[in-house]
């Protein structure tokens, strides 16, 4: 059985491509059914918001890395949280960063969550089972 949770894309912004391959592995082991779509950079994320005023389906996450070429991710967030329409969509800060500063920009811009990108790839797909198993099954969107 589908949910219309399953048929929204998830946003994964990342400019690594080891980082992006290990999370779309991920995301397949895990039987992930929501299309991924990748922005290798913030400047290519904030191209989705015109994609989306044109009707194109919002994502039902967004995950975030914050250490990015162009555009970081903490100014992807501040654009995403200050439009009318696109900041209800869930954030995951997915980072390599622990840097008490960014946690706190992180949480005081409007990010949903903040996660430490664990080095294991066991660990990982931990990871990514908890974010598919709260975004998109438990918890409700508009």
């Amino acid at each position: 059985m589908t949910s219309q949770n399953s048929e929204k894309p998830i946003l994964l912004v990342e400019d690594n491509p080891v980082d992006i391959d290990l999370t779309l592995r991920a995301f397949a082991a895990k039987k992930i059914a929501n299309q991924i779509q990748v922005a290798r950079d913030g400047e290519e994320a904030l191209k989705y918001f015109d994609r989306w005023d044109n009707g194109e389906p919002k994502p039902i996450v967004i995950l975030l890395d914050l250490n990015m070429p162009k555009v970081n991710g903490l100014e992807v967030l501040k654009n995403l949280k200050s439009h009318p329409e696109f900041k209800t969509i869930p954030v995951v800060i997915l980072t390599t960063s622990s840097e008490s500063i960014d946690l706190k920009t992180a949480y005081e811009l409007g990010v949903n969550s903040y996660i430490v990108k664990p080095v294991n790839f066991e660990k990982f797909l931990d990871v990514v089972g908890h974010i598919d198993l709260y975004w998109r099954l438990t918890n409700k969107t508009l």
